[in-house]
């Protein structure tokens, strides 16, 4: 685990602070194995979990209790053994998971099977990984337009301080941008316009208009993301949150899961109003934010980040790229044509224009082939995938999502802003109910159109 991301969690506990359902690994003696075992509060229960240990001849070393912070009527109890019990402590696992039924995560095993990733329990919880960026401020590659530029850089610094002093709940700061930005800006946003129309999907371009509209979106005018926020909430909660630059894969993908997307607010260096070795504000805004404002395809964002969730290192590196094909590079059938709808074709007058010639190789979106495909970042791409619809394309996604290896599945709580872990039989009916409510307000609907 990233030494900055423990030190955080450790502060956190301290402070009593830390929400997290599944808890990662603190520093232990060499070779003890933990676990955490969840019991229903009862008379026995306990007791009853403890004999599956005395059974074995499994050696205690350490058990503390506290109530579950999923469930009022269960205890937690974080246990550790003695490392010559792994193999009897397999047993006494399928044990409290079958004769006692009680929800077992193991945390300091190296078997990979066992393994869960921490990840973001609470929409809280994106603070806490929100400023682990590959950069920050002024850190610019030599190759970037902008590493011989003072100002630039400084300005770059700026920007990221705002997004780094950023927490969940707040407004987003308000930018007064330059008049050299906004005309870069301008640049943009005025060529991309004219190919939107014949070369965007039909959701972009029913949305743009919309935008302009309401969020400030003009030739002359840097939108701001606080606005933009507040409207794609009304349309479909998706909102945006300032970002200083890159996350990581798993970061970025969690963050889709709580309809939030991570946004930078700098823009690309002004002597190249047309190129950008990284994502900035004309991306953004100008190719991501306006499908968010799509049920569909909003819906189909967060299917990924929800995938994403306390999957193993390989299944992320498959799901950024499928992201890559899909949100960032994705093309779809509408009609008798096939459309943009990724972000880095709409934010790219060159490649939006390349990407419908007979240039690049178009195959069909098949997430098991799809998240295999090799691709390069810094030229056009030589092969894009085609989505029936975004329909097709969530579904698709959905299925590949049950190929993860998980011992949970997971759903996204909007009243909360919660994620659930359905790896019990209480989280089940829950589901159960609030679906039952849902098939009886479809059906009373239904019935009212007949």
């Amino acid at each position: 685990m990233d030494a900055g991301l423990r030190q955080i969690q450790e502060e956190q506990g301290k402070k009593g602070s830390l929400t997290s359902s599944y808890l990662e690994e603190r520093t232990n003696k060499s070779g003890v194995l933990s676990c955490i075992f969840s019991l229903n509060e009862g008379v026995g229960a306990l007791a009853r979990a403890l004999r599956l240990f005395e059974e074995k001849d499994i050696n205690l070393t350490h058990i503390e209790s506290r109530p579950s912070r999923k469930n009022k009527e269960e205890y937690e109890f974080f246990i550790s053994v003695d490392p010559g019990s792994s193999k009897d402590l397999d047993e006494v696992v399928d044990g409290l998971r079958t004769q006692i039924r009680g929800q077992v995560h193991e945390l300091t095993r190296s078997k990979q099977k066992d393994t869960v990733p921490w990840f973001p329990n609470d929409i809280q919880d994106l603070d806490r990984f929100a400023n682990q960026i590959l950069s920050y401020g002024s850190e610019l590659d030599s190759d970037h337009p902008g590493f011989t530029d003072p100002v630039y850089r400084a300005r770059r610094k700026e920007f990221a301080d705002i997004a780094f002093h950023y927490r969940h709940g707040q407004p987003v700061p308000h930018v007064e941008y330059t008049a050299e930005e906004k005309a870069t800006w301008g640049t943009v946003f005025r060529e991309l316009k004219t190919l939107y129309p014949t070369h965007a999907c039909r959701e972009h371009n029913r949305v743009f208009p919309l935008l302009e509209k309401y969020c400030g979106y003009r030739e002359d005018n840097i939108p701001q993301l606080e606005e933009i926020s507040r409207y794609l909430q009304s349309c479909t909660g998706f909102s945006l949150r300032p970002v200083a630059g890159l996350l990581s894969s798993r970061d970025f993908l969690a963050g889709l899961a709580f309809r939030v997307f991570h946004s930078t607010q700098y823009i690309r260096h002004s002597s190249k109003p047309m190129y950008t070795p990284e994502p900035d504000v004309c991306h953004e805004l100008l190719g991501h934010v306006p499908l968010f404002a799509d049920p569909s395809f909003a819906q189909f964002s967060q299917e990924i980040g929800l995938a994403s969730l306390g999957a193993p290192d390989e299944f992320i590196e498959k799901l950024a790229t499928v992201y890559w094909f899909t949100v960032e590079f994705g093309l779809c059938k509408q009609g008798n044509d096939v459309k943009a709808y990724g972000a880095g074709l709409l934010s790219s007058f060159g490649e939006l224009q390349y990407c419908l010639t007979d240039k690049p190789k178009l195959q069909t979106f098949e997430p098991e082939k799809t998240s295999l495909q090799k691709y390069p970042i810094t030229e056009f791409q030589p092969v894009y995938f085609v989505a029936e619809s975004f329909e097709d394309a969530k579904e698709k996604v959905r299925r590949f999502a049950t190929t993860i290896s998980r011992p949970f599945s997971v759903r996204y709580n909007a009243y909360t802003q919660r994620i659930e872990v359905l790896d019990n039989a209480q989280q089940l009916r829950n589901l159960a109910d609030s679906i039952s409510g849902e098939m009886s307000i479809l059906c009373n609907a239904l019935q009212k159109l007949d």
